[in-house]
């Protein structure tokens, strides 16, 4: 069954097709798909293989009388971390690791507690059973103190092991939404529809069993706030501009947080002074802001880009930020009806 053909004429698509042809275009020159480090698929054997090689270290140098300690790739330092433009941002061949020490006592919790989250991975993967992140906290919150001890510990245990955290048997808490042209079969069989409606689809826990994806979108649309994107569905943004996809709350792995072709549609700050929203619809910068804001300027990566290094610096002068919601100032409905598409269909992004 075919996608009914509710969006706009495809004269409107142009600027987005040309943009894509342009992005397959270097991915072939370059090879094909780029290889992006760390991040292969691994069997269950293989990952039960890696735990107990990195546990016979663990008992091989308790054996020799020296402190056992795990190495893992260094994701805090931009050193780390170079881009191209055909892939994005991704880590370097040689990057710089670091240390987790059971002799330091800035370490020595840390080394105890991705021991104690290895060893309930490998009973996972030997029982071939899940669990969410907020699954692992719960064994023992108060052991683990908050959510985000357990969720960095996960990352540098698949970054040490070289799997994505699905490889791990360990499944992220928030699923997301989903919405617009796509349809798909999940592992137990169900077949899901997401056609934009009033209402949008849970995005599966295990996305990795997803199956048989049957899609004609032109592009995907990801909206960081959920009331923003509940606005969206209500406005019919997915109908009026079908073909196209529209996610919220993604979860995304450590490992995969770069994708080829993401561009930044706004609300960016040339748009604060373009379409001359008030200053009572703005928000001041806080002293946390200029610290991110200057430290995003000194990112090597951003000399390669200098229109995002131009909104940076435009915002730093404005000393002023923006919801998109500001845009409700103009009309309720400017944001599907005038922003996004004027946006989609003249290439407004970055």
């Amino acid at each position: 069954m075919a996608f009914a053909p509710m969006g706009p004429e495809a004269s409107f698509f142009e600027v987005l097709d040309r943009h894509r042809a342009s992005l397959r275009a270097s991915l072939s020159a370059g090879g094909g798909e780029p290889p992006v480090r760390g991040t292969r698929r691994a069997s269950s054997s293989e990952v039960l293989e890696s735990i107990e090689n990195t546990i016979q270290d663990v008992i091989t140098s308790l054996a020799k009388h020296e402190a056992p300690a795990f190495t893992i790739d260094n994701r805090t330092t931009w050193e780390n971390i170079k881009f191209d433009d055909s892939v994005g941002l991704q880590m370097v061949s040689h990057c710089a690791t670091r240390k987790i020490k059971s002799d330091s006592p800035k370490s020595v919790q840390k080394f105890a507690l991705i021991l104690k989250i290895l060893s309930m991975i490998y009973k996972l993967v030997q029982s071939n059973t899940y669990a969410t992140k907020r699954d692992i906290y719960y064994t023992d919150s108060q052991l683990f103190g908050n959510q985000s001890v357990v969720d960095t510990i996960i990352d540098d245990i698949s970054c040490m092991l070289k799997v994505p955290r699905r490889s791990l048997h360990i499944l992220s808490t928030s699923k997301g939404l989903i919405a617009g042209n796509l349809r798909y079969m999940e592992e137990d069989g169900t077949r899901v529809n997401c056609t934009c409606g009033s209402t949008a689809t849970a995005v599966p826990s295990n996305i990795q069993g997803i199956r048989n994806l049957i899609t004609d979108a032109k592009f995907l649309l990801i909206v960081e706030k959920d009331a923003t994107f509940q606005r969206l569905l209500d406005d019919d943004f997915c109908s009026k501009l079908s073909p196209c996809i529209m996610v919220t709350s993604m979860s995304f792995e450590a490992h995969n947080l770069t994708v080829p072709a993401i561009r930044w549609l706004g609300l960016l700050p040339s748009d604060i002074r373009r379409l001359n929203i008030p200053k009572d619809s703005l928000i001041p910068l806080t002293k946390h802001d200029h610290v991110k804001l200057n430290s995003i300027l000194k990112r090597p990566y951003i000399h390669c880009q200098p229109l995002w290094r131009k909104e940076m610096e435009m915002m730093a002068e404005l000393n002023m930020k923006a919801e998109i919601q500001a845009l409700t100032f103009l009309s309720t409905d400017y944001l599907s009806r005038v922003y996004l598409p004027n946006k989609l269909k003249f290439g407004g992004w970055l």
